[in-house]
C-alpha cells in the first residue's frame, strides 16, 4: 500500500514533466514568441505566372495556390507562424460582393481566435483598393489585416510579390499596426485602405494615397508609422455583415464632356438601389441632360451620391449642385469606387439621406 502511494506520485511528475517536454517541442517548432500570421489568397498577379522570365504584361493572373507563394518566401519562418488559405482563386478584375462577403466572413471567424495576431490577404491589384476599404468598413477587429499584391508576375525578374508577402506578414504580425485600420502594403510602403489608390497601370509605385501621404513604410524588417486614419474603421465601424447574403445594387455613372442621361436611366430600370456620379471638377452635374435624370431618379428612391472624377480634394456639399434641395448626398473625399462601397453598406441600414450624409462624414 506504502509503495503504491509512493509510486503514483512519481508516475504522475514524471507524466507532468513528459507533457511539459511535449509541449515545449511543439512550441518550438511553432517559432517561440513570434506571432500567429495567416495568409488568405485570392489571386491576383502575385499569384500569376507568364511565359517567360521577362513577361511582365499579358500574363496569367490567379494561377499559383497558397502553398506555393507561401513556400517561395521561406523567410516567412523567421518572422511568424505562418498558415496559409486558399478562399478563391480569382483576377481581381473578377471581384464582385459575394466575394466580398465571403472574405470580410472569413476574416471576421479568424480575428475571433486567439491564436489568430494578425492576417494577410493577397489580392490583384485592379481592385485591391476597393477590398481593403470593403474590409476597412466590415471586419470587427482591432487586430492587423495588411492587403498585399504585386505589380509583376511570380515567374517575372525581379518578381515583387516575394518581397510585398515578407513584409506584410511582419506588418500584420506587429504590436504598431494593430488598431490603424486595414492596410495595404506594396514596395515597402504602408497605405490607408480609406485613402489609397491605384495611380499607375504598371509601375510597382503604382500605390498611392494623393495628396494625404503615406501612413508609413517598412524598412529593416519593421514598420516605421507616421500618422493615421481619424475616420472611423474595422472594430468601431456600425456596419455589420455577418448575416447578409447580398448587397443593394449601387451603380457609378461617370462624368464627361457631352454627356448624356442613358446612363442613369439605363441603372434606375435595372435596379439600382443607388446611384454615385463621378462628376467632373467638383462633382458637377451636366444641365440640361443629366441633373433632371438624377433628379428623377431620387423621386423613385434611388439615393444619388455627388463624387468627383478628379481623385483629390473634398467634394463640397452645396457647391456645385444645391445638394439640400436636390436631396443629394456628396461623398466628402471618397473616390467614385470607394463611395460606392460605403453606400452601398449605408443602405443595408437606412435610406434617409441626412443619416447617410453623416456615415459620409463619418468613414
Amino acid at each position: 500500500m506504502w509503495q503504491l502511494q509512493v509510486r503514483n506520485p512519481i508516475m504522475a511528475t514524471m507524466s507532468l514533466l513528459v507533457a511539459l517536454l511535449v509541449s515545449l517541442d511543439a512550441a518550438n517548432a511553432r517559432g517561440p514568441g513570434l506571432p500567429n500570421v495567416t495568409v488568405l489568397a485570392t489571386g491576383g498577379t502575385i499569384a500569376g505566372s507568364g511565359a517567360s522570365s521577362t513577361t511582365v504584361v499579358g500574363y496569367t493572373a490567379a494561377t499559383v495556390g497558397i502553398e506555393t507563394l507561401l513556400n517561395a518566401v521561406p523567410e516567412l519562418k523567421t518572422v511568424a507562424n505562418v498558415k496559409g488559405e486558399q478562399v478563391f482563386q480569382i483576377a481581381s478584375e473578377n471581384m464582385n460582393n459575394d466575394y466580398w462577403l465571403k472574405l470580410a466572413k472569413r476574416v471576421n471567424t479568424l480575428l475571433a481566435q486567439d491564436d489568430v495576431d494578425g492576417i494577410v490577404i493577397t489580392h490583384g491589384t485592379d481592385t485591391i483598393e476597393e477590398t481593403s476599404y470593403f474590409l476597412n468598413l466590415v471586419v470587427k477587429s482591432k487586430k492587423p489585416v495588411v492587403v498585399v499584391g504585386a505589380m509583376r508576375p511570380s515567374t517575372a525578374i525581379s518578381a515583387d510579390g516575394p518581397i510585398n508577402l515578407f513584409n506584410a506578414v511582419i506588418l500584420a504580425g506587429s504590436e504598431e499596426a494593430v488598431g490603424k485600420g486595414v492596410l495595404v502594403a506594396l514596395n515597402d510602403q504602408i497605405n490607408a485602405a480609406r485613402d489609397v489608390t491605384k495611380n499607375n497601370t504598371s509601375t510597382a509605385d503604382t500605390f498611392r494615397t494623393p495628396e494625404l501621404g503615406f501612413l508609413g513604410y517598412m524598412q529593416g524588417n519593421k514598420p516605421y508609422f507616421y500618422r493615421q486614419s481619424t475616420r472611423r474603421n474595422t472594430a468601431d465601424s456600425e456596419f455589420d455583415v455577418s448575416n447578409l447574403d447580398v448587397l443593394p445594387q449601387v451603380d457609378i455613372v461617370y462624368g464627361y464632356a457631352n454627356m448624356n442621361r442613358v446612363a442613369v436611366d439605363a441603372f434606375v430600370a435595372a435596379g439600382a438601389k443607388g446611384i454615385v456620379h463621378a462628376g467632373v471638377g467638383d462633382g458637377s452635374l451636366a444641365r440640361p441632360a443629366v441633373e433632371p435624370a438624377l433628379d428623377e431618379a431620387r423621386k423613385k428612391g434611388v439615393v444619388i451620391v455627388r463624387s468627383s472624377r478628379v481623385g483629390n480634394g473634398i467634394v463640397a456639399r452645396n457647391g456645385e449642385a444645391k445638394d439640400d434641395e436636390h436631396d443629394f448626398v456628396v461623398s466628402d473625399t471618397l473616390n467614385p469606387q470607394k463611395a460606392r462601397i460605403l453606400l452601398m453598406l449605408a443602405l443595408t441600414k437606412t435610406t434617409d439621406t441626412k443619416e447617410i450624409q453623416r456615415m459620409f462624414y463619418t468613414y
